[in-house]
C-alpha cells in the first residue's frame, strides 16, 4: 500500500501545486471582478488532453518495443552460452567461466549506455561494441575448439540479431517525442488555466461557495499528472518511474547456470 502511494510523487509534484495556484488564483480575480464566460470544453480536449494521451500511448508503445528489443538480447546470449556449455564434446569451466564475463560485459556496458548522459553517448557507445567484439571473437574461438562451422554460422547468427535489437533500442533512448509536440502541450498546460479562470468563475455561482475552487483544482492535477505520466514514459532506462526497463547484468549472468544448479 505505501509503495503504491509513493507512485503518487510521480504524477503529483510542485508543477502540481504551482499550477493550481495560478488556476485558483485566476478564478479568484475573475469573481473578485465579475469576469465571467461560460467557454466551451472542447478546446481543452483540442489543445491539451489529445495532445498528450497522444504522446503517452506513443511512449508507451516505445516501452513495449524496448522490452522486445531487450528480450531478444536476453534469449540469444543465453543460446550463445549454452552453445558454448553442452555444443562441444568436452565440457570447460574456463570456457563457459569466459562466455559468462563476455556476456556480463557486455549487458553492463548496455546498461551504462541507456542509464547514462547522452553527451557521453560515444564512450559507452563504443564499449557496448568493443563487447560484441568480444563476443564475435568469443565465437570464433569455439570454432577453435571444435564447434562445427555450421554451428558457429548459427552463433554469428544470434549475435547479429542481438545488435540490431540493440540499434533499435539505442534509438529508442536516443530519440524522444517530437519537441513541437511537447511544447505545444507544455504552452497549453500552463496557459488555459489562466485563459479558463472566467468559465470556473461562471460555474462557480451554481456550487456552494466552500467548492468554487474544487474544479480549477481538479482542472490542474489532471493535466499535470498527464504530463508527468508522459514524461516518465518518455526514457524507459532512466529508472525514475515504475515502468522502466531495467537490465540487470548481474541478475543475467546469475541465472544462466540456473537449470544446471536444479539439476545437480
Amino acid at each position: 500500500m505505501l509503495k503504491k502511494l509513493s507512485y503518487l510523487g510521480l504524477i503529483i509534484n510542485w508543477k502540481t501545486f504551482v499550477l493550481a495556484a495560478i488556476a485558483m488564483l485566476a478564478t479568484w480575480l475573475c469573481l473578485r471582478y465579475e469576469i465571467k464566460g461560460d467557454f466551451p470544453l472542447t478546446i481543452i480536449s483540442t489543445a491539451v488532453i489529445f495532445p498528450i494521451v497522444f504522446s503517452i500511448g506513443h511512449a508507451y508503445k516505445r516501452r513495449e518495443v524496448t522490452l522486445d528489443d531487450y528480450g531478444t538480447i536476453k534469449a540469444h546470449g543465453r543460446a550463445i552460452y549454452f552453445a558454448a556449455r553442452d555444443w562441444l564434446p568436452e565440457r570447460s569451466e574456463a570456457r563457459e567461466a569466459h562466455a559468462k564475463a563476455v556476456l556480463e560485459e557486455l549487458f553492463e556496458s548496455i546498461r551504462a549506455l541507456f542509464k547514462g548522459n547522452q553527451y557521453e553517448m560515444f564512450t559507452n557507445e563504443t564499449r557496448v561494441y568493443g563487447a560484441f567484439s568480444q563476443l564475435s571473437e568469443f565465437v570464433k574461438r569455439l570454432r577453435a575448439d571444435g564447434l562445427p562451422s555450421g554451428e558457429c554460422s548459427r552463433c554469428n547468427q544470434y549475435i547479429s540479431k542481438m545488435v540490431v535489437s540493440f540499434e533499435h533500442a539505442k534509438h529508442v533512448y536516443q530519440y524522444r517525442t517530437p519537441r513541437s509536440l511537447r511544447a505545444f502541450s507544455d504552452f497549453f498546460i500552463i496557459l488555459l488555466p489562466i485563459l479558463y479562470g472566467p468559465y470556473f468563475a461562471h460555474e462557480a455561482g451554481s456550487y456552494h461557495p466552500a467548492l468554487a475552487y474544487v474544479m480549477p483544482l481538479l482542472f490542474a492535477v489532471i493535466l499535470v499528472g498527464l504530463d508527468n505520466i508522459q514524461i516518465h514514459l518518455e526514457d524507459p532506462f532512466d529508472q525514475i518511474g515504475p515502468d522502466d526497463v531495467t537490465i540487470n547484468a548481474e541478475k543475467f549472468v546469475e541465472l544462466l547456470s540456473a537449470g544446471e544448479a536444479a539439476e545437480a
